[in-house]
């Protein structure tokens, strides 16, 4: 019976991990279906201020471009970042090869091999902790709002 129960977890647990794997194409349907909603949204809020505020056309018209704007100067802020994160990983890299190669002048091959094998197990736990942080995120996120 333990048997049974095990081979039917394993193979749930099997089934889910296989669940979880995106391709290429799935993102950039994923990423094509967010824009949408947020046009769409941008769309209805910006009706919805029409409507409240009482807006003529040209108001409207205004309020639309300065949307615009707003969010060109964010993508290129993001884009700036973005070059500014890579610079530091960079650095980042160079920091950690110098470390591995002053480890290996310190320690004995043996000691070096394990220092590495502990270093990318905790790598793996670190990166397992924040794949289930996420997914616990996504969750509480899918929730519909209560309003």
């Amino acid at each position: 019976m333990k048997k049974l129960i095990l081979a039917v977890a394993l193979i749930g647990m099997g089934s889910f991990a296989m669940a979880q794997q995106t391709t290429p194409q799935d993102k950039q349907a994923k990423r094509a279906e967010m824009q949408q909603k947020m046009q769409q949204r941008e769309q209805e809020h910006l009706a919805q201020m029409q409507k409240d505020l009482n807006l003529n056309q040209s108001q409207v018209d205004q309020i639309k471009a300065l949307h615009e704007k707003r969010k060109a100067e964010m993508q290129a802020d993001f884009a700036k970042n973005k070059e500014d994160r890579q610079a530091k990983m960079e650095q980042m890299k160079q920091k950690r090869a110098q470390m591995d190669a002053d480890m290996k002048q310190i320690l004995t091959p043996e000691q070096y091999d394990k220092w590495q094998a502990d270093r990318k197990a905790k790598m793996e736990q670190r990166h397992s902790m924040m794949k289930d942080r996420k997914m616990k995120k996504s969750m509480h996120t899918a929730t519909p709002d209560a309003k």
